[in-house]
């Protein structure tokens, strides 16, 4: 049974929505990253050994409406007239396919998509450069830790994905997602 628990492929995705009522809008926002017909089960951020990544087209061919499916999300909202909310998704993902990696999630203020989706994928590095003892300075920038990553050549590969949404001028709710989706199949 345990086995059967691994997530074999995971896609990553995004959306977002505005409506007058929080829930309505977070619904906009799973129907906009094409998520909403399934039943979200919230997990940690463990990027499975020998998992395969996705493209979003892919990964949603794997989904049936009313499945629970497992994921990773971010999420975040406002009704404040032209606040910036982001949500977003940071993945680091080891060289050895047989080692796990990471995912992130981080909900913010005020921050790009670029600004939250570099600090997501920050957040995932670190914590896989931890696990496999990769040296690094944590007060150095973010650039600087990528080339120390790169040169272990224990960390493959990063990325993120991020909704970032002004909220809306008439004060409705704005909700911003980003998720990792984990598929068994």
């Amino acid at each position: 049974m345990a086995k059967d628990m691994v997530p074999k492929r995971i896609f990553l995705t995004k959306g977002v929505g505005k409506h007058k009522e929080r829930l309505t809008s977070f619904e906009l926002a799973l129907r906009d990253a094409g998520i909403a017909a399934q039943n979200l089960v919230r997990v940690s951020s463990i990027f499975p050994p020998n998992c395969k990544l996705l493209t979003r087209a892919q990964g949603l061919k794997y989904l049936s409406p009313g499945e629970v499916v497992f994921a990773v999300v971010a999420e975040n909202s406002t009704r404040e007239p032209h606040r910036l909310v982001a949500s977003s998704i940071g993945l680091a993902l080891p060289a050895d396919s047989k080692t796990y990696g990471y995912l992130s999630e981080h909900h913010s203020f005020g921050e790009t998509d670029q600004v939250a989706g570099d600090y997501a994928e920050e957040l995932a590095a670190e914590m896989l450069a931890t696990t496999l003892n990769v040296d690094f300075d944590p007060d150095k920038s973010w650039d600087e830790k990528k080339e120390v990553y790169r040169l272990s050549n224990k960390i493959v590969r990063t990325t993120n994905i991020t909704q970032s949404a002004i909220g809306d001028k008439s004060g409705i709710w704005t909700t911003t997602i980003a998720a990792a989706i984990l598929i068994f199949d």
